[in-house]
């Protein structure tokens, strides 16, 4: 029998305040147990739209598996996908209430390069462009053997996505993209919530069990071979062992003493990332010698509001809206790279910017609904009277959108030589503007892997049976990650931990 226990209104009120989380958060959940039925279920964020999602009871939980995947954001799901799709017993173990991770919060898109969907729509681009795009992004630093394997598994990843009901047709532009490669849902909803539905949807459908408030403290190691993991389960501590095991735990984005400790300049940051991204998986695969890798590359991303850490999805400014100072004039080109938009508005003397668009952009990306209901949007029917509202002088903002629908019209950006993102111009009302500033987004350091997913350790040997994918690793993005990377790189890389450890488990 499947049963709805009482907490979901609990767990959706957790999540939203999770939105907002800037503070140290503690490695395990706090929440109470699941109901010992078939299955229990937990409501996930209104922000995502994920519907309800439902979980395996913790007594049928068994002694060994083929495969142990650690987390159940987008990358843990797709490695046990993957794994049982090649013939694996692969089980998940997520540590917080619900599955879903920071891919939850996901809020743009996906890149990927030669997918069909792009030269369905007529847009020409490439894997090389791809991989120059994202080399430049990440100022050169990033590791090229991942980024290869990166930028030509991307359109298969797509396909993969889309042969399993979840289809990203949906392509925009994302900051450091030269050409349009971020796809979103057919509705360009935010893919977060979408993907995450998708994900847990083809996990019931492959029966593979999934348990949450199940908090991973140790991996095992048996005769230098990873042998397992010791996890806190219901009450009670339990050793299950495995032939391989799989890390997808995420970042460390909400460890506050982890942020400061590497980067001691973003202390008291707000932080856009889940309540769980704490660093765990790092701390774990660290204390069995493994190798981490730039550490110190903390992305803050430019477009957050102050008060709760709420992600403004970069499909806003994908779609064409503009950045104004509290003098209503643009000062910087909107689509540059996260690092260089954030570090501009850093610079501006009251540290924050005002993000500005129409109606019709509202329309086009949904995203937008949800920042309505969340009260940061403020609106006006002409851009006069927005102008009132934010404080800014009318004729100066007036100015600035006229200005900027002309570089629209000429398709050419006379001030700050925006190029990309230019096909609409802000011109129906009503109008809008959320303020914003920069926050702390994505960890880009973590756990050092080659490009079958095997963990390195500090003699750069591989660790026989451990794997890791998504943000717990390092190295892919290096000193900045281009918007929509991450969501590719856990599906990509994800898939590849689940093919890679279950092919060792059958070895």
């Amino acid at each position: 029998m499947k049963k709805i226990v009482s907490s979901l209104l609990i767990v959706s009120a957790f999540l939203l305040t999770a939105c907002g989380s800037g503070n140290t958060n503690s490695s395990s959940a706090s929440s109470a147990t699941n109901s010992s039925t078939e299955k229990t279920s937990a409501s996930s964020d209104a922000n995502s739209g994920a519907s309800e999602q439902e979980y395996t009871d913790p007594s049928q939980l068994k002694d060994s598996y083929d495969v142990i995947i650690v987390g159940a954001g987008g990358a843990g799901m797709a490695a046990a996908i993957q794994a049982k799709e090649a013939g694996a017993n692969p089980v998940i173990l997520e540590k917080m209430p619900i599955a879903g991770g920071n891919t939850l919060k996901s809020s743009g898109g996906m890149n990927a390069s030669e997918t069909k969907f792009q030269k369905e729509q007529g847009i020409e681009d490439s894997n090389d462009t791809f991989f120059e795009d994202t080399l430049k992004g990440g100022q050169e630093t990033n590791d090229r053997d991942l980024l290869r394997y990166f930028v030509d598994h991307s359109a298969d990843a797509i396909d993969w996505l889309d042969n399993m009901g979840i289809t990203l047709n949906n392509i925009s532009y994302s900051g450091g993209a030269s050409v349009k490669r971020i796809h979103r849902p057919a509705d360009g909803s935010a893919v977060g919530g979408y993907l995450v539905d998708g994900l847990i949807r083809n996990v019931h459908e492959r029966e593979i069990p999934l348990f949450v408030n199940a908090d991973v403290t140790k991996i095992n190691e048996t005769d230098d071979k990873i042998s397992g993991v010791t996890v806190s389960i219901n009450g009670e501590e339990k050793e299950i062992n495995a032939k391989a095991v799989v890390v997808t735990t995420g970042g460390f984005g909400s460890n506050e003493e982890m942020i400061t400790k590497y980067r001691p300049d973003l202390k008291g940051y707000v932080s856009t990332t889940s309540e769980g991204s704490t660093g765990d998986g790092i701390k774990m695969i660290e204390a069995l010698g493994g190798q981490t890798v730039a550490m110190d590359q903390i992305q803050v991303h430019p477009t957050v509001v102050q008060k709760d850490g709420m992600l403004i999805s970069e499909t806003v400014r994908g779609e064409g809206a503009i950045l104004v100072n509290q003098q209503g004039k643009r000062f910087f080109n909107e689509l540059e790279t996260r690092d260089k938009v954030s570090a501009a508005e850093t610079e501006l003397p009251e540290h924050y910017a005002y993000l500005i668009f129409d109606d019709a952009l509202a329309k086009r990306a949904k995203q937008v609904d949800f920042y309505k209901e969340q009260g940061v949007v403020e609106e006006g029917a002409t851009i006069e009277e927005l102008a009132k509202k934010i404080d800014v002088p009318e004729e100066t903002l007036k100015a600035t959108l006229d200005t900027w629908n002309k570089a629209v019209a000429d398709k050419k950006d006379e001030e700050f030589g925006r190029e990309t993102a230019m096909d609409y111009d802000l011109t129906e009302g009503p109008f809008y503007a959320i303020q914003i500033a920069p926050g702390i987004h994505h960890t880009m350091g973590g756990v050092k892997i080659n490009t079958e997913t095997q963990v390195i350790n500090k003699e750069d040997k591989t660790i026989p049976g451990l794997y890791a994918a998504g943000e717990v690793t390092g190295g892919l993005h290096g000193n900045n990650r281009i918007g929509g990377n991450a969501v590719a790189d856990i599906i990509i890389f994800g898939r590849q931990a689940g093919n890679q450890s279950a092919s060792f488990a059958k070895e």
